[in-house]
């Protein structure tokens, strides 16, 4: 299931966040017969999924540093998704300048699972390191499909009822946390595609307000919507990352 790129001023309706959304959500993900990768010997991450409520109001929580002060970086502008909020929405994560692997780029709460540790458990773990939030196993909505990452890792996305989310983002791991409407998911010009010549396999990417995420974070978004939102089981583990990502 595709969508071209057309009217790109068409934004859907914010989604209600609901009993409603959260039984359609956990419906669709126990129906469907997940994905799952073969390790071989490859480091397993989880990420999770967060869904929370949102407005135009409570768009970006931003990182504070020991003295308390906000610590917001002008290298990092965030003024593309200020209009992606509204309604049901996920969480989304700018990691911090001073990381390692991938500083300043967009990601999904998570981190490499612990010797003896669950995806369920890693993700909840890594969501309370990273953004603050302690949420409880019964919270779990369920699992989408791996994805195998170019840098190496297999992921598994766990989506989690967030509830009344208070963000506190770690400042030594994310300088800032958005709320993406998840509306933002259903434009009639998401997801997106191109060709690399790296690769036989599209790079998928999602519009986010004025922004553009791609993959890995973006093929999690896309079987979100489709599978989570839609019920439909077509499968992203075959979207391709860009070059930049494969490191």
């Amino acid at each position: 299931m595709t969508h071209p790129a057309g009217d790109r001023a068409v934004v859907p309706d914010p989604l209600a966040y609901d009993a409603a959304l959260r039984e359609r959500v956990a419906a669709n993900l126990a129906g469907h017969e997940r994905w799952v990768a073969d390790l071989a010997d490859r480091p397993h991450a989880a990420v999770a999924v967060v869904l929370v409520d949102s407005t135009a109001q409570d768009v970006v929580t931003w990182a504070r540093d020991g003295d308390g002060m906000v610590d917001e970086d002008p290298r990092l502008p965030h003024k593309r998704l200020l209009g992606a909020a509204g309604g049901a929405a996920f969480l989304l994560c700018r990691r911090a300048l001073t990381m390692r692997l991938h500083p300043g780029q967009f990601a999904l709460p998570g981190g490499r699972l612990e010797p003896g540790e669950s995806v369920v458990e890693a993700a909840l773990r890594e969501t309370h390191e990273e953004v603050g939030l302690e949420l409880a196993p019964d919270q779990v909505l369920g699992l989408l499909d791996d994805y195998e990452t170019r840098s190496g890792f297999v992921m598994t996305p766990v989506v989690v009822w967030g509830g009344a989310a208070q963000v506190r983002p770690d400042p030594s791991e994310v300088h800032a946390v958005f709320r993406i409407g998840l509306h933002q998911l259903q434009r009639p010009d998401s997801p997106r595609f191109t060709t690399i010549a790296e690769s036989d396999r599209p790079v998928v990417s999602v519009p986010l307000g004025a922004a553009l995420i791609h993959a890995p974070t973006a093929a999690v978004l896309v079987q979100l919507n489709w599978l989570g939102l839609l019920g439909l089981a077509d499968p992203v583990h075959d979207f391709e990352q860009p070059v930049f990502a494969w490191r």
